[in-house]
C-alpha cells in the first residue's frame, strides 16, 4: 500500500479492508448447558454455570444478618452477563472484562469499566489471589499475567502482618517489581490518576480497646478522647468478613476499591495494557458470593468523568479547508499516552470546532493482539492513521511524509504542524503565534537549531555515518516535539516525495531541516522563526510545548489551564 492510498482511507475515497481478524465471539451472552452434577466441588473438568442457577444460588450458602443481607434481587444488564466457569479452587471468567462492547461502530471501551467480586476470606489462612491474564503469545504455554493481586492475612516472609501484592509476569521477564500496600516505605508512595498507589490508611487492623468504667446509675460506657476519635490504620480484607471489591481501569493503571473505599492504585507497565486481559482468575481461601462486570464509567471522584463521546473526532471531508493540521507521532502500545491527548489540549475550542484538525500517525505491532485492538481505537475514536509497516525508529522519517501528505492533499490546511504524543501542544497560542508572525508560505517555525553537528559515535543512538551525511554541520532544522511548516513548504516535500527526489534520512526533525534547505537552494523564500518556548527536554513555565510529559502530567497541565488560564508546570510533587 502506497503513501497516497494510505491517507485517502479516512475519507472514504477506497475501500479499506480490516487486516485483523475480528473476534466475532458474543462475549455478552451466556452459555446454557445442563446444570452441573456438582457445582460446589466439581473435580479438575470445567463445569459451566447458567445465568439462572448462579442468581438462584448466590444468597443461599450462608445466613446474613439483617445489617448484612444484600439485596437478594439481582438484575444483569446485558453488558455484564458473561460465561463464567468454576473450577476447583478457582474462578475464571473468560471474556475482555474491561471491553465494553457497544453497538454504535463496534467500539471498544475501555475507561471506566471494572470488575466487582463479592466473597468472604475463609479457610485456614484466607489467603485469595485476584489475577488478570492475557492470552499466550505463539509459542509460550503460559499467558502474561496483567495485574496479580495477591492478599495475605497472615503475611509474608517480609512481614507478619496482613499485606496486598501487586505485580505482572511475563513468560520473558519472569515477575516484576512487587508493589506492598502497606508499603515498607511510604515516603515514596506515588499516584496513578491522582490516586494513592497505597492508601495511608492501609495497615495493621488493631483492635480497638477501652478501659470498662462504672457509673453511678451501674452503666458501662466507653470514654471517648480526642485520640480515639483520631483515624485509625485498618486492613480492608478479614476473615470471616464479607467484602465489596471492585477493580476499575483509569487512564494511567488500575485501581482497587474495597467497601466503597480507595486501597491501591497500579500503574499499566509497558506491553501489559489492560485490553489485552482476557481472563480474570480468583483463587485461594475465598467463599465467592458473587461476581459482576461492568462497563458504565464510575468514579469516585464525579468531576473528574468525562463523556466518551467527546474524545471522538469528527470525519474530514475531502479537501477540508483548515488552519491548521496536527500529526502527532505514536505507537501501537502507547494507547494512555493517546487518551492523555484526547482528554486535554485536543479539547482546544479550535480543535471541537473544526478549525484544527488532530491525527495519531501510527505503525503496526509485532503482537497481533495489539494490532487488533488498535485496530478496534481507530474505529472508536476516528483519529489514527495507520501506516503501513512495523514502527521502527529508522522508519519514523516516513511519518513525516505522511503528515505532509495528510495536511495538503487529504485536507487543505494553511499550516501543518508535527508533534510527539508526549508533548503537551497549546493549541491556541501556536495559532496565536503563527497570526503574530503573519507569514503564511515559506515558513519554518519551531525551536530551531542552527548549529549541529552529526553524531559521529557509533555508540549513540543518533549516530550517522559519513556516508549519511558527509558534511559536518546540518542545516537549520527545528527539534521534533513541536515544529510547523506552512502549507507550501508541506505541499513541496510531497511532490518531492512522488517523484523520488527526497532524500530520507532517518532522524525525521533533522530531514525536515534538510528537506527545506534543498527547497531554498531551489528559490523557495524560506522564512525561519525561533519559538524558544518550546522546550524538548521537559516544561517551562510560559511553554508552547512542554516535551516529555506522563499522561498524568498532561492532565495536571490541562486542569491548570482550566483553572488558571496560565501555562504552569506541574511538579513532581503536585
Amino acid at each position: 500500500m502506497s503513501l497516497e492510498s494510505l491517507m485517502e482511507t479516512p475519507l472514504g475515497q477506497r475501500s479499506v479492508l480490516n487486516p485483523f481478524s475480528p473476534n466475532t465471539s458474543d462475549h455478552l451472552n451466556w452459555e446454557h448447558v445442563g446444570v452441573p452434577a456438582a457445582v460446589q466441588n466439581p473435580g479438575n473438568d470445567s463445569q459451566v454455570v447458567s445465568a439462572e442457577i448462579l442468581v438462584s444460588r448466590l444468597f443461599t450458602r450462608r445466613n446474613f444478618s439483617d445489617q448484612e443481607r444484600l439485596s437478594e434481587k439481582l438484575e444483569l444488564h446485558g453488558e455484564v452477563l458473561w460465561c463464567l466457569l468454576r473450577r476447583r479452587d478457582c474462578l475464571v471468567l473468560q471474556m475482555p472484562v474491561y471491553v465494553k462492547r457497544r453497538k454504535r461502530n463496534n467500539a471498544h471501551i475501555l475507561f471506566g469499566s471494572s470488575i466487582t467480586i463479592i466473597g468472604i476470606p475463609s479457610g485456614l489462612l484466607g489467603n485469595f489471589r485476584i489475577d488478570l491474564t492475557g492470552t499466550p503469545l505463539p509459542g509460550e504455554p503460559d499467558p502474561p499475567i496483567i495485574l496479580h493481586y495477591n492478599v495475605r492475612l497472615t503475611g509474608d516472609k517480609i512481614t507478619e502482618d496482613p499485606v496486598i501484592v501487586q505485580n505482572t509476569w511475563t513468560i520473558a521477564h519472569d515477575w516484576g517489581a512487587e508493589e506492598r500496600c502497606p508499603s515498607p516505605t511510604p515516603e515514596n508512595n506515588g499516584k496513578v490518576d491522582e490516586l494513592d498507589k497505597c492508601n495511608p490508611m492501609v495497615g495493621k487492623d488493631d483492635k480497638w480497646w477501652f478501659p470498662s468504667t462504672k457509673y453511678s446509675n451501674g452503666s458501662r460506657r466507653l470514654p471517648m478522647s480526642r485520640e480515639s476519635l483520631k483515624p485509625r490504620k485498618y486492613f480492608p480484607f478479614k476473615q470471616g468478613y464479607l467484602s465489596v471489591a471492585t477493580l476499575r481501569v483509569g487512564v494511567e493503571g488500575i485501581q482497587k476499591t474495597v467497601d466503597g473505599k480507595h486501597i491501591t492504585s497500579f500503574a499499566y507497565r509497558d506491553s501489559l495494557e489492560p485490553w489485552l486481559v482476557s481472563e480474570v482468575k480468583i483463587s485461594g481461601d475465598l467463599e465467592l458470593i458473587s461476581v459482576l462486570a461492568s462497563g458504565l464509567p464510575t468514579s469516585e471522584d464525579l468531576e473528574h468523568v468525562i463523556d466518551l463521546e467527546t474524545l471522538k473526532s469528527d470525519p474530514l471531508s475531502a479537501h477540508m479547508p483548515l488552519n491548521l493540521f496536527i500529526g502527532v507521532f505514536s505507537t501501537a502500545n502507547n494507547f494512555k499516552r493517546r487518551m492523555a491527548v484526547r482528554r486535554t489540549w485536543m479539547q482546544y475550542d479550535a480543535v471541537r470546532s473544526g478549525a484544527v484538525a488532530v491525527r495519531f500517525f501510527v505503525g503496526l505491532h509485532k503482537n497481533q493482539m495489539v494490532n487488533e485492538e488498535l485496530w478496534n481505537e481507530a474505529r472508536a475514536y476516528g483519529d489514527i492513521q495507520l501506516m503501513p509497516f512495523v514502527d521502527y525508529y529508522t522508519l519514523i522519517t516516513w511519518k513525516t511524509i505522511a503528515i505532509c501528505i495528510y495536511g495538503t492533499k487529504v485536507v487543505s490546511a494553511k499550516y501543518v504542524m508535527k508533534t510527539d504524543d508526549d508533548a503537551f501542544v497549546r493549541v491556541d497560542e501556536v495559532l496565536a503565534s503563527l497570526n503574530r508572525v503573519n507569514v503564511t508560505n515559506g515558513l519554518f517555525y519551531g525551536l530551531i537549531n542552527s548549529d549541529s553537528r552529526p553524531h559521529r559515535n557509533t555508540d549513540s543512538k543518533w549516530y550517522i555515518s559519513p556516508k549519511e551525511w558527509p558534511e559536518d554541520t546540518y542545516p537549520p532544522w527545528a527539534h521534533g516535539p513541536g515544529y510547523v511548516v506552512s502549507g507550501d513548504i508541506a505541499r513541496a516535500i510531497y511532490k518531492q516525495h512522488t517523484v523520488g527526489k527526497l532524500k530520507m534520512f532517518k532522524l525525521e526533525d533533522v530531514a525536515m531541516g534538510i528537506w527545506i534547505a534543498e527547497l531554498k537552494k531551489r528559490g523557495l523564500d524560506i522564512r525561519y522563526v525561533n519559538e524558544e518556548r518550546v522546550y524538548n527536554e521537559g516544561c517551562n513555565d510560559g511553554y508552547v510545548v512542554a516535551h516529555y510529559q506522563e499522561p498524568r502530567d498532561m492532565l495536571c497541565l490541562w486542569q491548570k489551564l482550566l483553572e488558571g488560564k496560565t501555562a504552569k508546570c506541574c511538579s513532581e510533587s503536585t
